[in-house]
């Protein structure tokens, strides 16, 4: 990975991540799959967003969700399935995209039988936060693990990351 470049004090950082360069965590039940981010506060410092990719495995989910003073902004590349945006249901293939503001309530469902890939950013940044919390280290090119459980504390890690308690 590319560390942020400042060769010129005239301009901003700059950053280039590779396949595969990111960190990422495999992710418990339901999601399954993992998350890997790109671009953070940890290889940019004071950068105010993160953004990286998500893997949903066939039949799995990103419960339902919200965050309370975030944009979020979601890509879908690759696979099939829903996004329930407040409770309406959207269908998700290839090239949807989403951009969502505080308290917009989704959930996303690989209703598909292969993975279900999207792109994701979100302002200000600390899902990276909440992915090694509940997560599990990845390295490319392993085997996915045997689903596992979220943490005993998956509410508390939740409120003190990005997420608010479901308000409808």
């Amino acid at each position: 990975m590319s560390n942020p470049q400042k060769a010129d004090p005239t301009k901003g950082p700059a950053i280039c991540v590779q396949p595969d360069e990111g960190q990422s965590w495999w992710q418990p039940e339901p999601a399954n799959g993992y998350g890997e981010v790109r671009i953070s506060r940890r290889n940019v410092p004071g950068l105010n967003l993160a953004s990286g990719i998500q893997v949903i495995a066939p039949g799995g989910f990103i419960r339902d969700h919200q965050h309370p003073d975030h944009q979020e902004i979601l890509f879908f590349y690759e696979g099939t399935g829903v996004v329930e945006l407040d409770g309406e249901p959207h269908p998700v293939q290839p090239g949807t995209t989403f951009y969502l503001t505080s308290y917009r309530r989704h959930k996303i469902m690989n209703t598909g039988t292969s993975d279900l890939k999207m792109f994701w950013t979100i302002m200000p940044g600390g899902l990276e936060d909440f992915f090694e919390q509940i997560g599990r280290p990845r390295t490319p090119g392993e085997p996915a693990p045997e689903p596992f459980a979220r943490p005993e504390d998956v509410e508390k890690i939740e409120v003190d990351s990005i997420f608010a308690p479901i308000r409808k």
